[in-house]
């Protein structure tokens, strides 16, 4: 096995999710990531947990979601992660567009039914991470050795370094009322935070990790956006978003390419039109967009927001959190021509922290 692997399989047990002995521990992984699954099962036995191992497939997604009309919460899954303790989930497989075919719509039914399962494994202790395959290989322009070594070196970075270089900035966010995003000629953008407070993604849920990320009081959100970064979502790139929000909902809304991904989540529920995350980017081992939202989001030099559900762990008391079957990001780069505001005060200038 590539020694690689098993320090991947070691930062997850280890320093993501803290498996203790006797922990219930959901081990969900592709086919491809069998070696990460072998080096999972050595390490979880050697603490004492109990692993259950489920192998997806995307193609058997597909043909599922093509075949059916209806969709019900399925208890049966649901009940799963009711009982486990832990969830690690890895993204990998052969074709990324495996579900460029399948109607947006569709997919919007199948996470409103699903909603209560996804909640179910958020409120275990989980990680979602990366395995390398030749098929986001492909996606990132990479070949598969040099994807591998992208992956591998994300994964292992020195978390508790970068725990500290993004404690600057939780900081200053947690102190904060107001934050106001500028980027070129067409972002110009204004929520509250009063009152919520700011996380610090060190590699733990997210490996790898490299955000800090917070949540915009709900109605606060004013002004448009321009993602200037494509969103890679069921297969199919969606480019040139622009967003515009007034009362903080979406009110108008438009994509230079698959627009109609873009509707399809906006016609998932209501609150999949009001902003659930402000997202900063603060990895700078990051340095080449792969298509992947769980790379490319923590890239330094970017800022993204999600629409849809907030994380309620960032939502203060008093405040709404803003509860959706979705949750989409969106990048935009801030390398140049752009600031970040808090409380009237530049905190980041052309991708430049005033801490750094």
């Amino acid at each position: 096995m590539d020694p690689r692997v098993r320090q991947h399989a070691e930062t997850i047990v280890e320093h993501s999710t803290g498996i203790e002995a006797g922990d219930d521990v959901i081990v969900y992984l592709p086919g491809d990531a069998e070696d990460l699954a072998v080096a999972l099962h050595e390490l979880l036995g050697e603490k004492g947990a109990n692993p259950l191992l489920l192998t997806y497939s995307e193609r058997a997604d597909r043909a599922y979601l093509r075949n059916s009309e209806e969709f019900d919460t399925p208890d049966h899954e649901l009940a799963l992660y009711e009982n486990a303790d832990a969830t690690i989930i890895a993204r990998s497989g052969p074709n990324p567009s495996e579900m460029a075919d399948v109607d947006p719509d569709t997919t919007a039914a199948y996470n409103r039914a699903h909603d209560p399962v996804k909640k179910a494994r958020l409120d275990t202790t989980w990680c979602l991470t990366q395995y390398p395959s030749s098929g986001f290989a492909q996606l990132a322009g990479m070949s598969t050795e040099a994807y591998e070594e992208f992956v591998h070196d994300a994964v292992t970075l020195d978390w508790e370094a970068q725990r500290e270089f993004q404690a600057n900035l939780v900081e200053i966010l947690d102190d904060a009322s107001e934050v106001r995003i500028r980027a070129g000629e067409e972002t110009d953008v204004t929520m509250s935070i009063e009152g919520n407070s700011a996380e610090n993604d060190y590699g733990e849920a997210n490996l790898p990790g490299g955000e800090v990320f917070t949540a915009p009081v709900k109605h606060s959100v004013e002004g448009e956006v321009y993602f200037d970064m494509p969103l890679y979502r069921q297969g199919r790139e969606v480019e040139g978003v622009r967003l515009t929000f007034e009362d903080g909902t979406v009110t108008e809304f438009s994509a230079e390419r698959n627009e109609d991904v873009l509707q399809g989540v906006f016609d998932t529920d209501e609150a999949a039109r009001y902003l659930g995350e402000l997202g900063i980017g603060m990895n700078d081992a990051i340095d080449q967009f792969t298509y992947n939202m769980l790379f490319d989001e923590k890239m330094g030099e970017t800022v993204h927001m999600a629409v849809g559900s907030a994380y309620p762990m960032c939502v203060g008391e008093g405040n709404e959190v803003n509860d959706s079957a979705e949750h989409v990001d969106m990048i935009l780069d801030m390398s140049e021509d752009s600031v970040i505001e808090v409380d009237g005060e530049i905190v980041q200038e052309d991708g430049e922290f005033i801490f750094e």
